[in-house]
Order: C-alpha cells, then structure tokens, then sequence
C-alpha cells in the first residue's frame, strides 16, 4: 500500500492509476491524514461472454400488453375519467 500527498498525486494521477490497476492500493492523504483509497473496479472481463436468453421461460408477456390500458390513457389524453370498464366514461351533457 502506498501514502501520497494530494499534490504529488495530481501531477502523477496517471502513474497512480495504472499503479491500481495492477492491483497496488494507493491512499491519498492531506497532511498526512488519509483521505480517500485508490483501488481497482471488480469488473468482468473485457473477453467475457455474455449470457443472452438467461432467463428464458421464466417470465411471460401478455399477449394484449401493448393495449393495456389503452382505454384509461385515451381518458386521460381526452381529460375524461375513465371507467375502468374498456372504454372511457361520459359526462353527461
């Protein structure tokens, strides 16, 4: 683990960085005083494979999901209330 003040950090940001990558910590003080902790991300390889269709089967869409409340949006579009019913309600004249 490497202790650097702020301002050796700034101008070796670059340094620090490929530092971490490589799995070094590096701590950034002020003072002398630890401030924040220079580390890697956990991320998954660049080369990784990606798993498309994982969730396959377990979860369904409805067949009428793209009319789904098609009635109450149109009440709202037109500021009627809707019904619930299938269609948006009238008010009477």
């Amino acid at each position: 683990m490497v202790s650097i003040n702020i301002n050796e950090a700034k101008t070796h940001l670059s340094r620090l960085i490929e530092a971490a990558v490589a799995g070094e910590t590096v701590i950034i003080a002020r003072a002398g005083k630890p401030l924040v902790k220079l580390t890697a991300l956990d991320t998954p390889a660049a080369n990784g494979r990606r798993r498309l269709g994982f969730m396959s089967g377990q979860y369904s869409v409805p067949e009428d999901f793209d009319t789904m409340g098609q009635s109450e949006i149109e009440a709202m579009f037109l500021g009627e209330p809707a019904n619930h019913s299938g269609s948006p309600a009238r008010i009477p004249d």
